[in-house]
């Protein structure tokens, strides 16, 4: 039999609405995710693509790399799975997702090792439930007409579609490898368990009605070591002679509502947002 090329797809066509901006730009490890994801594909695949929305085809992260768009919509990574298996449909897909900060080479080795292509995939079982994590597996030239089969019938969940698929499932070398990272939550206690002290951020904090008056400016751009909205207002607190407490504001980071939470990212533009009445 033989063997299909392997090539490489990192799922970065996510919303991100539990952490409050793009997973793929978070950095770890002094890289941006998705960065970290297609730098593990590529000792072990021919070609490698981004699978993404084609809204999101101009961001400048995601146009750095290949494109695959889904050509599905609400179907989640299934989408993306599907559509690269119909885009070179003789090939397997080594498959990851791009929130993956604890995956390291060593996982990914272990899982091209003992891959079988005569399964519809090989993938590893999760550590806190046994069933197949499909976001970090090898996915079959088989494996796309019945996976468009279940899409089609709304059966777009790609874990539920392996369970019944009957793949090769390996125990992962590393369980910790395949926590995946989904709200502001979890990415603090990455960051704390990784133990990475933040760099320096270039951030451009705009002033509204009160806050413009006590700050005697309407803007500046400041480099901070801060990591979320709350500790950036901390921190100009201590440099201008605000009165409000954060509860009393709303803040938003490059022009959408966000939380005070949210990890800051370099660039960012941040507004703080004080009561019409200005307290």
């Amino acid at each position: 039999m033989s063997v299909a090329p392997l090539h490489g797809l990192v799922l970065a066509g996510g919303r991100s609405t539990r952490m409050k901006r793009d997973k793929a730009a978070l950095a770890y490890r002094g890289a941006a995710q998705l960065e970290r994801a297609w730098q593990l594909l590529e000792p072990w695949t021919a070609r490698r693509f981004v699978s993404i929305r084609a809204d999101q085809a101009g961001e400048p992260l995601r146009a750095r790399y290949p494109q695959i768009h889904d050509t599905l919509a609400d179907a989640g990574p299934a989408a993306g799975i599907l559509a690269a298996l119909e885009a070179h449909p003789h090939a397997a897909w080594l498959v990851l997702a791009c929130d993956l900060p604890f995956l390291g080479p060593g996982t990914i080795a272990d899982l091209v090792a003992r891959r079988d292509p005569a399964r519809i995939a090989t993938a590893f079982r999760s550590a806190h439930d046994g069933l197949p994590e499909p976001l970090c597996a090898i996915w079959e030239p088989a494996s796309r007409a019945p996976l468009a089969a279940a899409v089609a019938a709304g059966r777009s969940c790609p874990r539920k579609f392996l369970i019944n698929a009957d793949p090769l499932l390996l125990d992962p070398p590393d369980p910790a490898a395949l926590d995946n990272i989904n709200a502001t939550h979890e990415y603090w206690a990455t960051m704390n368990a990784l133990d990475e002290a933040p760099g320096p951020l270039h951030i451009r904090v705009q002033y509204y009605a009160l806050l413009r008056e006590q700050a005697g400016r309407s803007e500046e751009a400041i480099e901070t070591r801060a990591r979320t909205p709350r500790d950036l207002y901390d921190e100009l607190r201590s440099r201008h002679p605000f009165t409000l407490a954060p509860e009393l504001l709303r803040v938003a980071v490059n022009t959408e509502f966000g939380d005070w939470t949210q990890p800051l990212a370099d660039g960012d533009a941040v507004v703080f947002i004080p009561p019409v009445a200005g307290g």
